[in-house]
């Protein structure tokens, strides 16, 4: 049977309650799963040793296939590294979870945010690029720092209700701190000692009225 609204006709019955269907992800083909496990080895050693913008058509060759292969999987730059960094990202966001019932909400939240710092520093230009994803969901470092900022959270909220940290401290404004603090240090290699002070002032502007 079908009804008509606004000149569109609309069916009723089972028809019009029956749940879309979910198309049907396939897995990759081997050849193409070694090339993509390739892939990612090699950017992996390139950010490392050159920074994120390192040359994809290097990585591509380094991996022994055209850059026409890297593309099919990896769109774009923030893709690639969204995907080389997705284990960095899962320890954090598994010791994240780690801390969520610490005795002190701050510390642990200052633990991880650490934490942060050095995953951040380990490749020249990530924290810039963590910093531009914060943004804007839709980038392929989203799939990073959309946990992370959820990750937080939980932490900061415990911080917060623990008198410790103000409660007009947004985890995403906190996020770009470290960032910024990571983007410091990532310039001054020569400096060690330069995260934890900054990271210390920084913790000082957002302690409660009580701590």
């Amino acid at each position: 049977m079908a009804t008509e609204t606004a000149g569109q006709p609309q069916t009723t019955g089972p028809a019009a309650t029956a749940p879309a269907r979910t198309p049907e992800v396939r897995p990759m083909r081997a050849d193409a799963r070694r090339n993509y496990e390739r892939l990612l080895t090699e950017a992996r050693t390139a950010f490392t040793e050159h920074g994120t913008d390192t040359s994809l058509e290097d990585i591509a060759r380094r991996a022994g296939v055209g850059i026409g292969t890297l593309y099919r999987h990896f769109p774009n730059r923030t893709a690639l590294m969204g995907a080389v960094f997705q284990g960095e990202v899962d320890a954090l966001l598994t010791h994240a979870r780690e801390l969520a019932d610490a005795p002190q909400p701050c510390a642990a939240l200052v633990e991880w945010l650490r934490a942060i710092i050095t995953h951040a520093t380990t490749y020249r230009g990530l924290s810039r690029a963590l910093m531009t994803a914060s943004a804007d969901d839709s980038s392929g470092m989203a799939r990073c720092s959309v946990p992370m900022r959820e990750a937080g959270g939980a932490l900061l909220t415990r911080a917060q209700q623990a008198g410790a940290v103000r409660p007009d401290v947004s985890i995403s404004d906190l996020m770009q701190l470290t960032n910024g603090i990571a983007l410091a240090v990532e310039e001054s290699p020569d400096d060690p000692k330069l995260a934890d002070r900054l990271l210390t002032l920084t913790l000082r502007g957002l302690k409660g009225d009580n701590h």
